[in-house]
């Protein structure tokens, strides 16, 4: 058995020998002995022993004594719990194994226990005060299963690499979907936060290890099954989940074939449970702001800011902001004024002026997203069963509110679920499982249409534009007309789910499984553009365009639109296993079956101008022009599996898996393919020469794994067929449509070219790993390296000559080889009463392209040896930091060369930046734009997550608990751009001035006051030629977040029962509490989309009860 330090000796004896009053007290004088005297010490033993004595005296009170000792090895268990039950009175034991115990009533019952090992109950018998305790390993461990691919597998003798996340993980966090619950929970799934950021209608992405494809003709995003049906993992209710397991390696998704490349989610919702009926409900109230909200200057700062640019250029333009401007923005700010735009003008005409003589002072991003935004989600389930029949049934409603103001954006959800579960015969078994879910959400159109653009623009607003005109009504430029009043989207989204399952044990060994699944999606999404008004200086309304640049929305234009989308997909599944063990120590199994699914959707959609009411928008209810359209689809998938374990005395495993599948979405001749795995392992701690390890390693399983699999899931890069495009024109044209252009008849186009060449996409995998557990599985984890090629992906075509009249056909051309590793540890243990866990776990992974037809390696795309995500850029040498360095620099190096820079007038000065010249030719350019020669370009850095990470920090004592779950990416390079990270990006309609920007070089002597040890080099207006991607420019855009802090309550049963209740736990929650990072301050680093022009992520508390009757 394990030894502790001889140090800690004393300390646990005394242990046992104290009652917990006492323990505490020892506690205190162990820890704060040099700053006690001796005498006060004893005094407040003697205190809270005399305390103690005041207790009611129990009849027949004993001190008993004992040893508490490892079954299998009889060696003692240090540190073992032994408690009185139902009491407070306990010790530990000692490093010899032995506890004493005082006060101990005769009839009681000891609780002794340690971390893995069985819990044993000894009665205290009356007249006997010695007790011998054998505890036996828990057998717990080795019987744990996990779900593979149709079926489960002792945890044990896995020879894959599959990960397992339990519903803990998922319980009472505030979040609207599960992706969001599993970023950081599982090493090698990646879970990425949306382009769209936090905005309601848009969900967390997923890929396993890592880059799959580079996007061009397929997909690289895992298969996940819902209870072996394909689905969105983002729709289900998270107290639904019983497990979640991720097969990450080729062996382990190779069952699933060609849906199945980049790995699988397999979700196993919950089931009834022999017992009585037992209803649980839970439920969660939150509120949510903002993680991160960028702070404008105030309107002054800001004109001086934008000023200083145009000072800077050189170029003799007036100011910006000119003198009485500033002069009115001063007098609001000091509260002399009241009104925020110059009275003589207005918006309608000349918004641009209105706006740069305005003088409100806003801070328009808190202004629309500073919100606290409230959310619920209620769920109840009801579960039981008999021998015969188990049965569970669940509801849910979740409701958020959306995080900006003057959106009014609300999602809401509903999921039910019921599944049964019967016993026909001793043979036969019957399963059902059917599951509802809708998913209602409401915003306006112009978020749900033009999110980016609507970011886009109300980033160029300047402190000094106004909220509301003179007159009370909302000015332009905020978008606020088109936010409040522009027309509604709402989308509803249906998916009902329902299977059936005869599972036949005909006999010993054998298993037959037959499924069938049914899923239909019905979806809807209704929204009306409606129009929006200006108000003169007379408080006249005037129409105004709902956006610039698109004809559809000009001024007084409005629309309804109504779209629906009906699929179905069918899933079918007939397999049998079969155990077999033989000369005792060989154990065997094997699996046959097939797996079918069919798809088909179909999709139609109605547009039509000038609604008649827009309180009531419809396409039947305008009367302008209408458009139309639909299209459909559908495909099918048919596949042969077998798998093949075998281990001998559970020591040496070995596991063969192969399917054949066929695939509609490519040419008959080339739709089937064959795709072969195999895994081995070794459970070397089972050995018998490993027996004197086993007290300190008792896993260590060493294993290897090697499959190839096809790709099926592409998109119209792959048609089997000549596609003729048919214009529709008008039936009265007849032979007049050659002169009259107005009436033109139909017209067939020439079909494109295609390739009969096409074929499978395929996936080779390696994967080496060992697992591993030391101190009775206290210590236990997993490593896995790993190589992924992808080849044959679908690239560019190649040129062929004009004349054809037509591109060529996309090829089988490009490749990649992914490299990468997981890294997980866990430990659980116990002091006394104190359960705890820590669980840490890294990733990494490298994506290089192998093959690519770029033969000048062009930096223009992608080229063979790239690592996906370089950053090039230009090697910054520093900021100049007085005319004479600039100087001396341009005598060396010519800048002006700078393809397609925008010089300043004038030129080239103090708080410039200066460039490297990399090839030496006295001149910086960006040579012939190639690897081989790029000029004076080069890697600055590389915008792939590296070295992705979790910590989860857990504990329970006597029924608080807690849970403290940080999650980041150690190593990542971003290079940003536009306004928000350079402030004055141009002219004025693409700037914008936050707190960060006014960090800028400023020289001695500076009416604004010196700053020449600046972050950033000097704004100069209209010219880009300090805003070059550059060395000195690269963030780095690591991080840790605080993903999850929750604390909570059980309430004693004591207490619960008295009032018919199981179980009652309260607690709360927050999520994304603290971020540490060195990125620029203006940017979320998990939100990069579109340089930090997105919908804002946000930070949440929660608290929530769960009560089980």
């Amino acid at each position: 058995m394990q030894r502790l330090p001889a140090a800690l000796t004393p300390f646990i004896s005394e242990i046992c020998d104290r009652k917990p009053a006492n323990l505490f007290n020892h506690l205190y004088i162990n820890f704060n002995l040099k700053t006690m005297s001796h005498m006060k010490t004893q005094f407040i033993s003697l205190l809270i022993a005399l305390l103690a004595g005041l207790l009611p005296l129990q009849a027949q009170q004993v001190s008993i004594s004992g040893i508490v000792t490892d079954k299998k090895l009889n060696e003692p268990i240090i540190g073992a719990s032994v408690v009185v039950k139902g009491t407070s009175n306990g010790c530990i034991t000692d490093l010899d194994g032995n506890f004493q115990l005082n006060n101990v009533a005769s009839g009681s019952t000891l609780v002794v226990s340690y971390i893995g090992y069985q819990t044993q109950e000894i009665p205290v018998q009356k007249g006997k005060t010695s007790y011998q305790v054998t505890l036996s390993e828990d057998t717990q461990t080795l019987d744990e299963v996990v779900v593979v691919g149709f079926g489960t597998q002792k945890k044990v003798n896995l020879t894959g690499a599959v990960a397992s996340v339990d519903n803990k993980k998922l319980e009472s966090r505030p979040v609207t979907s599960v992706g969001q619950a599993l970023q950081g929970v599982v090493p090698g799934l990646n879970v990425s936060i949306p382009d769209a950021g936090g905005k309601l209608d848009a969900n967390p992405s997923f890929n396993i290890r890592g880059t799959g494809n580079l996007g061009t003709g397929s997909s690289a995003s895992p298969l996940v099954l819902i209870d072996g049906v394909a689905g969105d993992l983002n729709q289900l209710n998270p107290q639904d989940i019983d497990n979640i397991s991720v097969l990450m390696d080729a062996a382990s998704a190779a069952i699933y074939g060609s849906r199945a490349p980049f790995g699988v989610i397999l979700v196993t919702t919950k089931k009834g449970k022999q017992g009585k009926t037992s209803i649980s409900y839970s439920n969660n109230l939150r509120w949510s702001r903002p993680t991160n909200i960028p702070d404008m200057l105030d309107a002054y700062t800001f004109a001086q800011y934008f000023n200083r640019a145009i000072d800077n250029t050189g170029s003799g333009e007036a100011h910006f902001f000119s003198d009485i401007t500033m002069d009115r923005i001063q007098q609001y700010m000091r509260g002399e004024i009241t009104t925020t735009a110059d009275p003589s003008l207005s918006q309608n005409g000349n918004c641009f002026a209105f706006n740069q003589n305005s003088n409100d002072n806003q801070n328009w991003p808190r202004n629309f997203i500073d919100k606290t935004a409230f959310g619920q989600e209620h769920n109840v389930s009801l579960s039981g069963g008999n021998e015969k029949i188990q049965y569970y049934v669940s509801g849910a409603f979740l409701s958020q509110d959306g995080q900006m103001n003057y959106a009014n954006d609300n999602k809401k959800r509903y999921n039910a679920s019921a599944r049964i579960s019967a016993e026909i015969t001793k043979w036969m078994r019957l399963e059902f499982n059917s599951r509802f879910i809708r998913e209602d959400i409401g915003m306006p159109t112009f978020l749900k249409l033009y999110g980016d653009r609507f970011f886009a623009e109300t980033t160029k607003l300047h402190p000094n534009m106004p909220l509301y005109d003179n007159n009370g009504h909302y000015t332009r430029n905020p978008k606020l007309m088109q936010l409040t009043s522009g027309g509604r989207s709402n989308t509803q989204d249906d998916t009902y789910f329902t299977q059936g399952s005869l599972i036949l044990t005909p006999m010993k060994g054998l298993t037959i499984h037959g499924d069938l699944a049914l899923r239909t999606g019905s979806f809807e999404h209704l929204y009306n553009v409606a129009r929006v008004y200006l108000y003169d200086k007379d408080n006249n309304p005037i129409p105004e365009q709902w956006l610039g640049g698109d004809a559809d929305l000009a001024a007084g234009k409005t629309w309804a639109y109504s779209e629906q989308q009906r699929e179905t997909m069918i899933t079918t599944s007939l397999y049998a296993d079969y155990s077999l063990n033989f000369l005792e120590k060989h154990n065997l199994k094997v699996m046959l079956g097939m797996n079918s699914e069919s798809y088909r959707y179909n999709n139609v959609w109605a547009k039509r101008s000038d609604v008649m009411n827009d309180n009531n928008p419809d396409v039947n209810t305008s009367t302008g022009t209408q458009s139309n359209g639909a299209y459909r689809g559908e495909w099918s998938s048919l596949g042969y599996f077998g798998r093949l374990n075998y281990d001998f005395d559970g020591r040496y495993l070995f596991e063969f898996n192969i399917r054949r599948d066929g695939s509609s979405r490519f040419q008959a001749d080339s739709r089937w393919a064959t795709f072969p795995s195999v895994s081995i392992g070794w459970n070397v701690a089972r050995e018998s020469f490993w027996e004197p390890l086993s007290k300190w390693v008792n896993t260590l399983k060493p294993r290897f794994s090697y499959g190839s699999l096809g790709n099926q899931n592409t998109d119209s890069y792959y048609p089997t067929y000549a596609i003729q495009n048919v214009t529709v024109g008008s039936p009265d044209a007849g032979g007049r449509w050659l002169l009259d252009a107005a009436n033109k008849s139909n017209i067939a186009g020439a079909p494109g070219l295609v390739s009969s060449l096409l074929t499978w996409e395929r996936v080779y995998s390696y994967n080496y790993g060992v697992d591993f557990g030391a101190f009775n599985n206290r210590l236990s984890g997993y490593f896995n390296y790993f190589i992924r090629d992808t080849k044959d992906m679908v690239g560019p075509a190649q040129e062929i000559s004009p004349i054809v009249g037509a591109e060529a056909p996309k090829r089988n051309n490009t490749s990649l080889r992914t490299k990468g590793w997981e890294f997980q540890l866990n430990w659980q243990d116990r002091i006394g009463e104190l359960n705890y866990n820590i669980a840490f776990n890294l990733s990494d992974s490298r994506t290089k392209i192998t093959e690519y037809p770029n033969a000048s390696k062009s930096l223009s795309t992608y080229y063979t040896g790239q690592y996906l995500g370089e950053i090039w850029g230009y090697e910054s040498v520093g900021m100049a930091k007085t005319d004479e360095e600039m100087a001396a620099h341009l005598e060396k190096v010519d800048q002006n060369t700078i393809p397609g820079v925008t010089l300043a007038a004038s030129g080239w000065k103090a708080g410039d930046m200066m460039y490297a010249d990399l090839d030496g030719d006295g001149k910086i350019t960006n040579g012939e734009n190639t690897v081989d020669n790029p000029g004076d370009r080069k890697v600055i850095g590389n915008d792939t997550p590296r070295f992705r990470f979790g910590l989860n920090i857990g504990a329970e004592w006597k029924g608080f608990d807690l849970s403290i779950f940080f999650q980041g990416v150690a190593k990542r390079d971003y290079l940003l751009s536009g306004m928000v990270f350079w402030g004055v990006d141009g002219d004025a309609w693409s700037s914008t001035g936050y707190k960060e920007h006014w960090d800028f070089f400023r020289p001695e002597g500076d009416p604004l006051g010196a700053n020449v040890n600046a972050y950033y080099p000097r704004p100069l207006w209209k010219s880009n030629q300090n805003r070059q991607s550059q060395s000195q420019f690269v963030q780095n855009a690591a991080y840790i977040r605080l993903k999850n802090l929750q604390i909570g309550y059980t309430l004693p049963k004591a207490w619960v029962h008295k009032i018919g209740l199981e179980r009652v736990r309260v607690f709360f929650s927050g999520d994304n509490l603290w971020t540490g990072t060195s990125i620029n301050k203006n940017f979320d680093p998990e939100a990069l989309y579109q340089n930090g022009m997105t919908y804002p992520l946000s930070r949440t508390l929660s608290c929530g009860v769960n009560v089980t009757l």
